[in-house]
């Protein structure tokens, strides 16, 4: 049955309609679609448009056909237009001219609006409960490993010591941003566009607040020509999700180098690796990859709503049936790779003494020779100068700094005294960078305790 045949003398091509169709993605918003068709019918019931009694017969025939779907006596049928249909014919079916009258003063340009804000809302609440989970593994994980040194880096060369923990902080504000922004494209999705009609609105006496009430939303929208078009919140939820793949992606990257022998800072659990078909010796780090791979097709797939959006005139337009696919496939990767990120994260186990020898080399603590020498009365720029050039006579002769004579030292700068061994010293370097920000042990416990507890307010703890 087609919702709109009595304008038509033919039947449409079989080609076209399987082009038309959406039930294939939008089946997934059954059950929103009849909460929203509830909600509908009750408010029609309490506002005079139909009969009470027919109301609550409607309610209860809806009701039914979700116990029924729910429990596998009411397969979808797949040959309809779209999941509105689906339901209405079924409900006609059932009710007879009851089932008719659902439809009033509704159009699905209003009810298709209603069920994608109904149905990522949902989403968006489970990506956040998985985010925040993310979160806690990596501030207990900080905690473990606040005092553990590693070399910190730029442009991928060794440039300052910092410790494992306040490098998995630094995701962890990532990852807290993302949260934010999830909270914040929730909240903004969160009205509701029912009795906004096919564009106009309608002359029914609806009360559009009790629709919205009885369906969990803030208010209505003020402007039926928004309500039935605006898909910033498709948009928004997209860019947020892309954003959150990007940091996966950019950690799974250093979880990948780290993996390797020529870091060997971490190692993966057996149950979240995988080996090679011809080389035995191989472990493979798969699911970090898959992440990595995976953030191109959720950048994809924010770039199709974009694009689909941006020559729309006012007000619905058939492109807007690709807003689905898109929004639902960004969901369902973040979703899906959370799934096998989080708990691969939770079992990695780090080799600081890896991480520590690494630090030991590249000069990572020039810096910090640099500062004793401006603590000593030095300007900065000729105490910088004066450590590149005992760097670079470290490099001809094979030292390092730690190893580097005092009389060396002495010939490069009279200031230098045996204190200067203490001054470089991973560990002083470290421990000594307690401004706030900083990868001092106490700062990254702190952190960590400050963030936990950001969750436990938004969980309500």
């Amino acid at each position: 049955m087609k919702l709109w045949t009595g304008r038509f003398h033919k039947e449409l091509d079989k080609t076209t309609n399987d082009f038309n169709s959406s039930i294939s993605f939008d089946s997934r918003m059954v059950k929103e679609d009849i909460q929203g068709s509830i909600a509908h019918a009750t408010m029609l019931g309490a506002c005079g448009v139909l009969d009470k009694a027919e109301s609550e017969k409607i309610c209860a025939g809806l009701e039914g056909i979700l116990s029924d779907i729910e429990s596998g006596a009411l397969p979808i049928d797949m040959s309809a237009e779209d999941v509105h249909t689906f339901i209405e014919a079924e409900l006609t079916a059932r009710l007879g001219d009851s089932g008719k009258r659902l439809h009033t003063a509704r159009s699905r340009n209003d009810q298709v609006a209603l069920d994608d804000r109904l149905y990522l809302r949902g989403r968006c609440e489970e990506l956040r409960g998985q985010l925040t989970e993310l979160v806690r593994v990596l501030c207990h994980k900080a905690e473990e490993h606040a005092g553990d040194v590693m070399p910190g880096y730029t442009h991928l060369q060794r440039a300052q010591p910092i410790t494992f923990g306040h490098h998995l902080m630094a995701y962890a504000e990532m990852f807290l941003r993302d949260l934010s922004r999830l909270e914040d494209a929730q909240r903004r999705m969160n009205v509701c566009p029912l009795g906004s009609g096919a564009l106009a609105g309608t002359t029914y006496p609806l009360d559009r607040g009790l629709t919205a009430s009885l369906l969990g939303f803030d208010g209505p929208t003020h402007n039926s020509l928004d309500g039935v078009s605006d898909r910033d919140f498709c948009m928004e939820l997209a860019a947020a999700i892309a954003i959150c793949m990007v940091h996966l992606s950019r950690f799974s990257e250093e979880i990948i180098l780290w993996c390797s022998w020529e870091f060997k800072f971490v190692e993966l659990d057996d149950a979240f690796s995988t080996g090679s078909s011809i080389m035995p010796q191989k472990k493979n780090p798969d699911i970090a990859e898959l992440v990595r791979g995976k953030t191109g097709r959720v950048v994809g797939d924010l770039t199709t709503l974009l694009t689909m959006m941006k020559g729309l005139p006012l007000a619905y337009n058939k492109d807007m049936q690709e807003d689905k696919e898109a929004v639902f496939d960004a969901v369902d990767t973040l979703h899906m790779c959370l799934l096998a990120f989080v708990p691969m994260l939770d079992t990695m186990k780090a080799l600081p003494e890896n991480m520590r020898k690494a630090a030991a080399g590249g000069f990572i603590n020039a810096t910090d020779c640099a500062d004793y020498l401006v603590g000593k009365g030095l300007p900065f720029r000729d105490a910088y100068k004066v450590t590149g050039a005992l760097v670079a006579w470290c490099i001809d002769h094979h030292e390092t700094l730690e190893t580097l004579p005092l009389a060396e030292y002495r010939a490069h700068c009279e200031l230098f005294g045996e204190d200067v061994y203490d001054a470089i010293s991973l560990e002083r370097c470290v421990n000594g960078r307690r401004v706030l920000g900083g990868p001092a042990p106490e700062n990254v416990r702190r952190e960590a305790a400050r963030v936990l507890a950001i969750l436990d307010e938004k969980e309500g703890k």
